[in-house]
């Protein structure tokens, strides 16, 4: 078989879906199942851990992926997922729970590496590109459907969100069901990160890795600054829930343009155009004193997302030679996780919201205008270069 069918591909992007179901599950019950499960003062970590699993075990997960292959891989982590996600419910204490949290992160790091390797295998060229596109849009649609559930869930008892985690085991089926064990041979020429490849693409594969970690951080602080924001200012949980979500809803909708927008500007344009968006959607949020300047802070926030993390997970793909391509990929889902950590030492900082908000908005000005420079001087040098 050389193509992967609907259900395959499907089954796929549920799969991603689990990367932010490890916090989007307990976030809206949080205070009441770290209340069950004995670490009520330390209650943000049951979201923030996870993130540091992920971190140190991301290059060993690209190890085990490059060495047994992506299959196999994401067939055991999806049953660790499973059974250690739903299992803290029998827990009890700090200890146990952290690391049962941590574990888990480190599990996700092999879900989402492996995934997008199996991803990366089924579809090339332009076919990667709009799955991985999608992929992004189903990662950001599952924190909305997740955290619906969650709350719905929460409502009824503390432990029953953790039964969300058993998903992974009904993705699994999906997974055995109608994706093949053995993918197509790969026709595809490998982008090797050359000077040659760095010229015509504006970044290096560490550059990816750097802008990626950027972005995480600029666009998770959002989550943790905005309820914060927006509490101060009135608003219930529930509202505060609502455009929480309405984020995700249209980082899905940008997701979904990214392959038409890249063929027209190109990859590091759109990039910028993601940092810009980020930089206009806190300006917005620093001024935000009722519902308009929030939803138009939220709409940039989703652009920003949506044109970025995606982007990012396919030139981390198109760069890697096939048989590091699982290590790559750890080293991708690394910086992801560790923008998501390091956001949560903004609880540490005693400075305004709005103080903060115009930081964030310098920090992501700044990186737009990097990465518009770099554009400049690669089209400079390839002039130079054909005057000679």
């Amino acid at each position: 078989m050389n193509k992967l069918s609907s259900l395959g591909g499907f089954s796929l992007l549920c799969i991603a879906s689990l990367t932010i179901m490890v916090g989007s599950v307990v976030a809206p019950g949080l205070l009441n199942i770290a209340h069950a499960l004995g670490v009520a003062e330390h209650s943000s970590w049951l979201i923030t851990l996870p993130s540091l699993g992920a971190i140190l075990f991301a290059p060993f997960a690209g190890k085990l992926i490059d060495k047994y292959g992506a299959y196999p891989s994401l067939v055991i982590g999806l049953i660790l997922y499973g059974g250690v996600g739903a299992t803290v419910f029998w827990l009890y204490g700090p200890e146990l729970v952290f690391v049962n949290r941590i574990f888990l992160g480190a599990i996700t790091a092999v879900v989402m590496a492996s995934g997008t390797v199996l991803i990366s295998q089924w579809y090339q060229e332009k076919q990667r590109l709009a799955m991985i596109a999608k992929q992004g849009m189903a990662i950001e649609l599952g924190g909305v459907v997740f955290l619906f559930l969650g709350g719905q869930f929460a409502a009824s008892h503390w432990g029953l969100p953790l039964t969300l985690y058993l998903f992974a085991w009904v993705f699994l089926a999906m997974l055995l069901l109608w994706v093949p064990r053995q993918p197509p041979k790969s026709t595809e020429s490998i982008e090797i990160d050359t000077p040659a490849q760095v010229s015509r693409n504006g970044l290096s594969l560490f550059g990816v890795y750097l802008v990626t970690l950027l972005a995480m951080v600029t666009f998770f602080s959002a989550f943790i600054l905005l309820p914060k924001s927006m509490a101060g200012q009135g608003y219930n949980e529930k509202v505060i829930g609502y455009v929480l979500a309405f984020i995700s809803l249209i980082a899905v909708i940008a997701a979904h343009s990214i392959p038409k927008i890249e063929q027209r500007i190109g990859e590091i344009k759109l990039l910028a155009l993601a940092f810009i968006s980020y930089a206009l959607a806190y300006f917005a949020f620093s001024y935000a004193t009722g519902l308009p300047l929030l939803v138009a802070g939220s709409i940039l926030m989703g652009i920003g997302f949506g044109f970025s993390i995606p982007l990012l997970n396919y030139l981390t793909v198109q760069k890697s030679p096939a048989s590091v391509r699982g290590r790559n990929l750890s080293y991708f889902t690394m910086a992801v996780f560790s923008g998501q950590f390091l956001t949560s030492f903004l609880e540490f900082l005693n400075s305004e919201t709005s103080t903060i908000f115009i930081s964030y908005m310098l920090l992501a000005g700044f990186i737009a205008a990097v990465l518009l420079g770099r554009e400049l001087f690669i089209k400079k040098d390839k002039n130079v270069i054909n005057l000679h």
